[in-house]
């Protein structure tokens, strides 16, 4: 819990905001529920993750300590979105596709990014791990630097101020590999985000660099992700890559669908994710199958969007770190914080 500061200060003993937070106990109960979970998972993978293991390994270790912790059932609780184990130069969106044998290597750099919900409400973090202390300083440049955009944000806050405390602090760090001298740069076409029930990305975007020039305040009740990236690249990520990644489209309306594949294959998706982000693994493991062509009938319809792999230049390295901040109307709580980060 963090006061509010200058302007904001009067709210932390105001009797009225306390009963207005009163109203709002059972929804924060779901969101501390969701998150002591990420915390209890995150903190046995952190051990158990190694060098040599496949990444099918990894994002199953996560997604089955995330639905036995949580007791997963149906739309009430279980994962918020696809696990992210994103390598290297890919920065976020990736997740292993049945049969993918990629091994995590010692000199890999991966953002675990996972989310556990609990009627919809959703909790959003991710931590770098990287094994070679060569990337130590890449890691630390994401974590000093999501903490300033924590430390910053508040009611009444404006983006684009978040935005200029986050990129100071990328500023002030480079990092040695093997010789050579990279700057560490904010990855400018990434952001933090709001989230709304069943909705891992609402309305606003929180920028990660300087001069965006976006005036939008932070208000009372929003419920954020701060999430910071950095690179040794470009700094800019495009998509390639194979497709993990699918959400049903909140704003898509009623379509007719000709293909009788894509109709049964969207009544599974509203019943098992609603608009929750989903993966080829979980329909996988509801055990869905021959679904690809009714899946790209869905993407090609404007049903489901798919979010493929985000990457920088190859050869780059690129680090995260994420925590989920409910702005409560007398103070701000950083739901995921824990004793790790």
């Amino acid at each position: 819990m963090h006061d509010y500061r200058d302007d904001n200060l009067w709210r932390t003993t105001s009797e009225e905001k306390r009963a207005e937070e009163k109203l709002k106990e059972e929804e924060y109960n779901d969101l501390r529920r969701a998150a002591e979970v990420h915390r209890q998972v995150r903190k046995y993978a952190r051990k158990a993750i190694k060098p040599g293991m496949t990444m099918i390994q990894i994002a199953e270790l996560i997604e089955n300590g995330t639905r036995a912790l949580v007791e997963e059932s149906g739309l009430e609780a279980g994962i918020g979105f696809p696990t992210g184990v994103s390598l290297n130069h890919c920065a976020a969106h990736y997740t292993p596709n049945a049969g993918d044998k990629t091994v995590l290597a010692y000199d890999d750099v991966m953002k675990v990014d996972f989310g556990v919900h609990v009627n919809g409400h959703i909790v959003d973090s991710a931590f770098t791990m990287n094994f070679n202390p060569k990337f130590d300083k890449l890691v630390e440049a994401a974590r000093e630097a999501t903490y300033a955009g924590i430390k910053e944000a508040g009611i009444d806050v404006r983006l684009c101020d978040i935005g200029a405390a986050v990129h100071e602090v990328y500023d002030s760090y480079e990092v040695e590999l093997d010789g050579k001298t990279f700057d560490v740069k904010p990855i400018r076409n990434l952001n933090g985000h709001t989230i709304d029930p069943y909705r891992i990305h609402a309305g606003k975007s929180i920028p990660i660099i300087r001069d965006s020039g976006d005036e939008t305040l932070l208000e009372e009740g929003d419920h954020i992700a701060i999430e910071t990236f950095c690179s040794t690249g470009r700094g800019y990520v495009v998509e390639d890559g194979e497709c993990s990644h699918y959400a049903r489209s909140a704003e898509a309306g009623f379509v007719p669908l000709r293909l009788a594949r894509a109709k049964s294959l969207l009544a599974t998706i509203n019943k098992s994710f609603g608009t929750l982000p989903f993966c080829r693994r979980y329909l996988d493991h509801i055990g869905e199958d021959k679904y690809m062509l009714g899946l790209r009938n869905l993407v090609d319809a404007g049903v489901v969007t798919a979010y493929p792999p985000l990457v920088d230049t190859k050869g780059s390295y690129t680090a995260q770190l994420e925590h989920t901040i409910l702005l409560r109307p007398t103070c701000k709580e950083i739901v995921t914080k824990g004793d790790d980060y």
